[in-house]
């Protein structure tokens, strides 16, 4: 099987890596040589990260080149380029022409509506989106999600596919704002903005429950689960109490807005809901890379007994 992945950006790597580690063979289609290098350096350096930690298969090589022809024999394309829905259109609208009738076509959108990235296509039945959560070489989940015009027998062998790749994949029905996991993220996001605006909690109070709360279960089991496993008659009880009470406006909390309105853009400006002093950014990252690492290996070692 072939495979071809356009972008060497902050997802291609770690994409064409995942698809090499379930023996896939994968080309990096980049704009520059130098920007295939290093797509390739830093597919190499996750690898060893992997490696270095018991995971993952050895992967089959990786390939680079900057000639868009080179698409023309895969089996499967995965497009990790920038967010800009008439960029993603008219070169889905060129992988449509250059490629064979059953080669999939795939997207690595994180919210734009994988219908409309198809409508300049003639095969519209093979097109989805693959969305890989970032980083993508750790993180187990990839949003499989269907166009108004995608065939099942597609999404179902690129979810067979993904999971012979190491993933896990999930199955998003409809194409809808937000996808799945994003939707969920969102509403949690909405609200903790909401809580600080309030002066109910600080930033740091509002991520600490998160984090040492229901966020450390979240792992071992779902939102649906707890609610499952306290009972629904208690669940219901309390989202009755508590709805009324939750932002409800379709739209953004005004501090969100503040924020932004104020060049307060997050790590990046120095501040946002937190500050962000040199340095800091870097040990959240290793925080968060060090945590999923350490999920990993522990599933890993346990599959292994």
């Amino acid at each position: 099987m072939k495979a071809v992945v356009i972008g060497t950006g902050m997802m291609g790597p770690g994409i064409a890596l995942t698809l090499a580690m379930g023996g896939v063979e994968t080309t990096l289609l980049s704009r520059s040589a130098a920007a295939g290098e290093r797509g390739l350096e830093t597919a190499a350096a996750q690898w060893e990260l992997l490696r270095a930690n018991g995971l993952g298969r050895t992967p089959v090589a990786i390939a680079t080149t900057t000639e868009f022809g080179c698409v023309e024999g895969a089996d499967i394309v995965v497009e990790s380029a920038p967010e800009e829905m008439g960029f993603k259109q008219n070169l889905f609208e060129r992988l449509d022409a250059a490629t064979r009738a059953d080669c999939v076509l795939a997207s690595n959108t994180s919210g734009l509506s994988i219908t409309a990235i198809a409508s300049r296509c003639g095969h519209k039945g093979r097109v989805l989106t693959t969305h890989f959560w970032n980083p993508p070489h750790l993180m187990p989940l990839v949003e499989i999600v269907m166009g108004a015009e995608t065939e099942s027998a597609v999404a179902e062998a690129v979810k067979a596919l993904l999971e012979r790749c190491g993933k896990t994949p999930v199955l998003v029905k409809k194409d809808t704002p937000g996808q799945l996991g994003n939707r969920l993220q969102m509403a949690l996001v909405r609200e903790a903005a909401h809580i600080v605006a309030s002066g109910i909690a600080s930033a740091e109070d509002v991520d600490l429950a998160a984090r040492m709360g229901f966020g450390l279960r979240l792992p071992a089991y779902g939102v649906l689960e707890h609610q499952d496993v306290v009972g629904l008659a208690m669940g219901l009880a309390i989202t009755e109490y508590v709805a009324g009470d939750l932002y409800n406006e379709p739209r953004a909390p005004e501090y969100y807005r503040e924020l932004v309105r104020d060049g307060k853009l997050g790590a990046k400006t120095g501040q946002g809901f937190h500050s962000w002093p040199e340095g800091k950014l870097e040990a959240v990252k290793a925080r968060r890379d060090g945590f999923v690492l350490s999920m990993l290996i522990s599933a890993s070692s346990k599959q292994g007994q």
